[in-house]
């Protein structure tokens, strides 16, 4: 049928799209500058990019595999049999595989000409999954990836063009991963409209923005001490991983498996602002925004005193007024996004929370994602306390 490309389903299709198309990227990336490094004689280079991707492609697969066990089994009948998908994630292409089922659910939906109900609800609830997967990814693997080719790349006072390419889909990566997780959570508001194109790109900049230069400081310090940056990270974490608890999260549809979602929140925390928590979360982000901005002028002090310590090649001085004036940009337009653009949120107790209708008519939902629906929740603090009892209500995802 003739498709509107600005058809709502088209542009989740094309989001989908680019996320799968940066992760490929991104991981070619990687494995080029392996190979570039091995071939170069610098193994410990090599070993460290090998030993990021594969701890973050580790946790992963078990996030996509704890949510697969959790869902109803009826739910996902056009999946192949429990053993493929078992043997998919213990070769590390679960995730990948997710992205493709994705897209052809996406695709086929494009090739009717009325979609059911249940169709886009159980695309919407593949997409919402696979939202939130591709966002631990780019923290857990490609932000971690990009500080280390950033402190090599300092360290040494030029950039191969390997490790251009890297810098650049890694932040294609993050950025879109950001984005698609931001519209992903509007997904789960069933009474509100589709996050427009000027509050997607507020979104996407300030958190871009205010990204980098925290990238941008971590690296610095690595590449002046590299043998006190495990220390200082672990450190941070910790802090981090104990403030994560405090809120008592319970994300995880098993209990036993909380911890795991904690600490992939306390690592993202340590890069960005992540909530994790209902109620109003302006102190939070606040406390957060300061003690990270303190942490990263710490860490960017030590230039100061340490300078020699890097090639006479590399004007740094440039590079942190640079820096500064993308933390104060990104902080302007933030604020401009959460004063104008950031959307007002209502919960309807008559109506599952959980897949947008793309029919002309309102209908009930049939599905219910209570991962991503908690996330929503937690993201837009304008909702009531007696709505977000309801919306938790459900203990598992299912057809009603």
């Amino acid at each position: 049928m003739p498709v509107s490309l600005r058809s709502p389903l088209f542009l989740d299709v094309v989001v989908g799209v680019v996320g799968t198309l940066s992760f490929l990227l991104d991981l070619a990336a990687d494995l080029w500058a392996v190979v570039q490094y091995v071939l170069g004689g610098r193994y410990l280079w090599a070993a460290l990019v090998l030993v990021l991707l594969g701890l973050a492609s580790l946790l992963l697969q078990l996030f996509s595999w704890v949510w697969l066990t959790a869902d109803p089994t009826e739910l996902h009948k056009s999946l192949p049999s429990r053993r493929f998908l078992t043997l998919l994630h213990v070769l590390q292409l679960g995730y990948l595989y997710r992205c493709l089922h994705g897209l052809q659910q996406g695709l086929s939906l494009l090739q009717q000409e009325l979609p059911t109900e249940s169709d886009i609800a159980y695309t919407d609830f593949l997409s919402l999954d696979i939202s939130m997967l591709r966002l631990f990814e780019s923290f857990l693997e490609a932000t971690p990836q990009l500080t280390l080719v950033l402190a090599i790349v300092l360290k040494s006072g030029q950039a191969e063009y390997y490790q251009w390419f890297g810098i650049g889909s890694s932040f294609l990566g993050i950025s879109w991963a950001l984005v698609d997780y931001h519209r992903s959570l509007r997904t789960c508001l069933p009474s509100k409209s589709r996050l427009g194109w000027s509050s997607s790109a507020f979104y996407f900049l300030w958190n871009l923005l205010l990204l980098c230069p925290r990238i941008f400081a971590v690296a610095l310090f690595s590449a002046l001490f590299p043998q006190y940056l495990a220390l200082h990270f672990f450190s941070l974490w910790l802090v981090l991983l104990f403030w994560v608890w405090l809120q008592g999260t319970q994300f995880m549809p098993n209990p036993n498996f909380e911890w795991l979602y904690r600490v992939t929140v306390a690592i993202i925390l340590y890069f960005s602002w992540f909530n994790v928590a209902g109620g109003r979360t302006r102190g939070r982000s606040v406390i957060h925004l300061f003690f990270i901005l303190s942490d990263s002028i710490l860490l960017v002090s030590t230039w100061v005193t340490h300078s020699t310590l890097l090639p006479s090649g590399t004007f740094l001085p440039m590079w942190l007024i640079i820096g500064g004036a993308c933390f104060l940009l990104g902080l302007a337009l933030r604020l401009i996004y959460y004063l104008w653009l950031h959307p007002s949120c209502s919960w309807e107790p008559d109506r599952v929370d959980g897949a947008r209708s793309l029919l002309p008519r309102k209908q009930p939902k049939l599905l219910y994602n209570r991962r991503a629906t908690q996330l929503a929740q937690n993201f837009f603090t304008k909702i009531k306390e007696e709505e977000i009892s309801l919306a938790e209500a459900g203990d598992v995802e299912g057809a009603l």
